[in-house]
Parts: C-alpha cells; structure tokens; sequence
C-alpha cells in the first residue's frame, strides 16, 4: 500500500510538468537506446563472423610462416612442404593439403574492361579443402598443375566486372599482367563478408603463377604464403596438428618451442574472434553509458530543482508526521521513475536502431543481422534504474533533511 501510494505521488508529479520530465528523461533514452543499439550490433557482427567461420568446415589447419620471436634462422613455407604434409605415411591424419600464393592486386582485363583485384596461385585440392562449389566449369586439376597451364577460375563479381554477365563463360579468354589465361570455372557464389567480397578474386594453377607471374626475385623458390590442410575428421585436428609440427620441424630444422611457422586452427580463429568482439563490444558499450551518466546528471539538477520548489510542501509533511525515510523515499521514487520509463523507451529505440541497422545491411548485400539479446535489454534496464537511484540519492537526502520550521518559512 505504501509502495502503490508512492508511485501515484510520484507520477502526479511527474505528469505535473510533462515538458520539463520528458526533456530530463531524454538523456537516459538516448543513452539507453545507445547502449542497446551497441550491443546489438556487436553480438550481431561476432554472431556472423563466427557463422563465416563454421562454414568454412571444422577440420582445417591453417600454416602460416610467423615464427617465434626468439628464432634467428626463418625458412619459408614452401610446395615441398605441403607435398611432405599431404603424404599418407607422414601424416596419417591428414587428408588434403594445398597452398596459397598471394600474387597481390593486379590487373587483369578482358572484353574491354580492365580491373585491379587479388589473384590467388593455389594447388588442385583447394577446391575440395575450402568446400566450394563451381557455378559453371570445373577447378584446377593435376593436369592444369603438372602442364602449366594458362587457366583461371572466376570468382562471380570478378565475372561480372569484367564480362557484365556471369554465365556461359567457360572459354572465354582473359589477361592476368598482360598475359592470356582461358577461364575454365565460375565459382558459385560465396557472398560478401563484412568489408570484404570473397566472389572478388582470381584462383591460377600455383606452378604457372611461379613460372609466369610472380615477381620473386630474392625469395627462395617455391615459396609460399599459406599452406591449408584438411584433417580426416574433427576429432583428429590435434593429431593432424601436431604431425604438421613433427614435420616441419625437421624439414626446417627447429627445436620444439622454436618454430619458425605457426599452425591456426578454426576453434583458434573462433576464440580470437570471440575475444576481438568482446572488447569491442565492452569499448562500444561504454561509449554508449557515457550517453547513461549525462543523462543521470540531467535527473539530479531537476531533482534538486524540484526540492527547492517543494520545500514548503516538505516541511507540512514533516509537520503533520512524515519521517525522513519517507520524504527520501518519495523523492527516490521520483528519480528511479523517471530512469526507467527513460529506458523502457530508449530499448524500443535501441531495437529500431537495430533493426534499421540489419535493413542498411541487407539493402547492401551483406549479410549481417543485429541481434537484441535478453541479456542486452535486462543490463540496459538495471544500469538505467541505478543510474536514477544513484544520481536521486543526493536531492533526496537534501529534501529529508530539510528541518520542518525552516522548510514552512522558505519563499
């Protein structure tokens, strides 16, 4: 009954000056809406990425050549290390191996239209390794390896760039630095992720980009940017991984701890884009809390207003009975509902803000979708009723300790 009493006095006065509450609550709407629309958007990029991530399959292990610090003699990733890899008698565990050579942004034209994008030198299991799918033609095979040939498998923004079209182009003939290449595959669509577009890119047989392409003067031969393998199943990815090591470890002559090349697995990548958008999500969530604090500032100058304007009012109070605790509980009603009928209101514009967000993305083609969790909504509502409890307490306790005599003389 005392509680129910309350919150009407409260919201009388509040509704006494609609103006003057809803421009205080403002600033916890605002901040509210803020902090939703943040989290949202955060757990909403980590849920996509780490679904780009699952979908590249669960088995593969990635070889880059990052050494230790500690290693003074690096030697690179080369095509005799992956074919070491990919042997059944060393690596039982393994199932396919394949490497990757960045030739870097070049031009490649064709029909007229000229283009700067990556072209990628890859071996012929990568198809299978990466699970792609061709939308026309096939990928690049032994064959393609073992001749040289001068092939190219298309990515589909690449077709379109160059042809206008992304179909019936099997056999048409590209220039990759000038020189003819006969497109032999579409790849099917991969679709866009985040800032990057994995339709945008060239696949050419490796040995033909070594003998044809690649500018490698200095570098040893046969070197490679990345080597990708496959394991047997999921399960065997810690086996597969530390035969890898094995290997390497003799081919380049290193000691256990010293290695000059590094293994990433997808749980790797899953774990480090977990802790990459959890701090980004804490940095962007107090960003948006500072919008909380201001808007709790904006809930204390009012509130002391409002005392200064009702000290007669509190000193009959007190006069015909009221103690303390009830003034200050009065006045703390009055902040905590301001706060949270603020934030009710800013988690449907932060869930607007969200949503509007997602369509933004879809309009352009990505597919990312902002997700408004529970968790985001109850954290908005608890830290938007502390932050009008904390900034209440001040003008409240001043209210109760107003001295009955002196309250009744105030003009």
């Amino acid at each position: 009954m005392f509680l129910t009493q309350n919150l009407r006095e409260a919201l009388e006065s509040l509704t006494s000056n609609k103006l003057r509450s809803g421009l205080t609550m403002l600033g916890i709407v605002i901040g509210v809406g803020a902090v939703i629309a943040m989290l949202s958007v955060g757990q909403g990029a980590s849920a996509t990425i780490s679904g780009s991530i699952n979908s590249i399959g669960t088995n593969l292990i990635f070889v880059i050549g990052v050494a230790d610090e500690d290693v003074t003699v690096r030697r690179p990733l080369t095509l005799e290390d992956a074919q070491a890899i990919g042997d059944p008698l060393n690596a039982p565990s393994i199932l396919l191996t394949s490497v990757v050579y960045q030739l870097g942004r070049i031009k490649v034209s064709a029909a007229g239209e000229t283009v700067t994008m990556a072209v990628t030198a890859v071996t012929s299991a990568y198809d299978e390794i990466r699970n792609l799918d061709m939308a026309e033609g096939e990928f690049l095979t032994e064959v393609h390896m073992n001749g040289r040939a001068s092939v190219a498998i298309l990515g589909m923004t690449t077709a379109e760039n160059l042809f206008g079209r992304t179909e019936g182009l099997v056999g048409e003939s590209v220039r990759i630095q000038g020189q003819p290449f006969r497109v032999i595959g579409i790849q099917a669509s991969k679709g866009g992720s985040g800032f990057s577009d994995a339709d945008d890119i060239v696949y050419v047989p490796y040995t033909t980009a070594v003998s044809r392409l690649a500018q490698r003067s200095g570098e040893a031969p046969n070197r490679v940017d990345m080597i990708v393998a496959s394991a047997v199943s999921a399960e065997a990815v810690a086996d597969a991984s530390e035969e890898i090591r094995q290997i390497l470890r003799v081919r380049h002559h290193t000691e256990v701890g010293k290695d000059d090349f590094t293994l990433m697995t997808q749980q790797d990548f899953l774990s480090l884009t977990s802790q990459i958008m959890g701090v980004l999500t804490i940095f962007l969530g107090g960003i948006a809390a500072i919008s909380l604090l201001v808007g709790g500032i904006g809930i204390m100058n009012i509130m002391l207003v409002s005392v200064t304007e009702r000290t007669r009012e509190i000193g009959l109070r007190k006069a015909l009975g009221a103690r303390r605790k009830d003034i200050m509980i009065q006045f703390l009603t009055e902040s905590a509902m301001l706060s949270v009928c603020g934030g009710l209101i800013g988690i449907g514009l932060g869930t607007a803000l969200a949503f509007a967000v997602g369509q933004i993305a879809a309009a352009t083609g990505n597919e990312f979708t902002p997700v408004v969790g529970l968790d985001s909504v109850l954290l908005a509502t608890l830290f938007s009723a502390a932050v009008g409890l904390f900034f209440g307490i001040y003008p409240a306790s001043r209210a109760a300790g107003l001295e009955p005599v002196e309250a009744l003389r105030y003009e």
